[in-house]
Formats: C-alpha cells, sequence, structure tokens
C-alpha cells in the first residue's frame, strides 16, 4: 500500500480569519479487508461512538479535509483513501460546543473510506477521543450514534 501524503497546509492568506466554525465535514470511514471497522469514542459527549470526522477549515477542500483529519486523529498513513462522492446533511448537536454563524443548524458531511488489506496500529488523538477499537459490521452498525455514519458503514459491510 502507498502511503497517504499529508495535504498542504491551506495557506494563511487562504484561511478567512473568522470566528465561527465552517459548517461542512468529512466523514472516513476506516475499514479492513476483514470486514472490521475502526471505531472512535469522541470525549465529548461521553459515549459518543464514531468513524474519523472533522470540519472543513475555509479554503480548504474535503479531500484536503479528509486526508489532515485521517492523520490527525489516527496516525495512519496507509491505504487507499477514496471519496464516495455523497455528501449528507444533519442536525448540528449543540453539545459539541462549537461556534457556528448565527441560524446555522445543519452540517454538510462529505463521506470517505479508507479501505486497509489488515489493522494497522492507531495513534489515537487523546484530545478528542478516549479509545478505540475495531468492530465487526454488525458491531459497528450497533455502537456508532450518528445516522450518517451509520448509513455509510451499512454501505461499505460486505
Amino acid at each position: 500500500m502507498e502511503p497517504l501524503e499529508p495535504p498542504e497546509p491551506v495557506p494563511p492568506r487562504e484561511r478567512a480569519q473568522s470566528p465561527v466554525r465552517r459548517p461542512e465535514s468529512v466523514l472516513i470511514v476506516i475499514y479492513t479487508a476483514a470486514g472490521e471497522f475502526l471505531l472512535l469514542e469522541r470525549r465529548r459527549p461521553p459515549g459518543f461512538w464514531q468513524s474519523v470526522t472533522g470540519s472543513l477549515e475555509w479554503g480548504e477542500t474535503a479531500d484536503d479535509a479528509a486526508r489532515r483529519e485521517l492523520i490527525e486523529e489516527t496516525g495512519i498513513t496507509q491505504g487507499f483513501l477514496r471519496n464516495l462522492q455523497w455528501t449528507q446533511v444533519f442536525e448540528i448537536l449543540p453539545s459539541f460546543g462549537k461556534t457556528y454563524a448565527p441560524g446555522i443548524t445543519t452540517n454538510l458531511e462529505h463521506a470517505f473510506a479508507l479501505k486497509l488489506l489488515e489493522r494497522v496500529p492507531v495513534a489515537l488523538s487523546v484530545k478528542e477521543h478516549v479509545q478505540y477499537r475495531w468492530a465487526s459490521a454488525a458491531e459497528a452498525v450497533d455502537t456508532v450514534t450518528s445516522r450518517t455514519n451509520l448509513a455509510v458503514i451499512r454501505q461499505l459491510r460486505h
């Protein structure tokens, strides 16, 4: 497998100097050829299990955000990262505590998949997550909290 290259950082002049978060994100479902899915438990809210997710920075593409978030949250730099060309909209949960512009209540999420030949070491971002686990497709379906995450796992399971 070829290593994933980290994206080029968005130059500061291209980033909007905005105190509000961009209501657009990526979801990266990581799974093995054997059908195991990597799940991460968020720090907040407790008990919230998901795949890798993260907001796009102002001026950043979805593909670049997916590579950046994958490496930041898991340290995984191998496998084939595929843009599924699938977007979903969800209601923003107040418990995430991020600031959006007034009146923004929904987020546009871009779905990606990272298929690995087998499990790889995970360097968890302890700032964002408390633990991780590899789960069968059935366990992943029963565990993930987000309906958008659930939809992508159902699509990818064998």
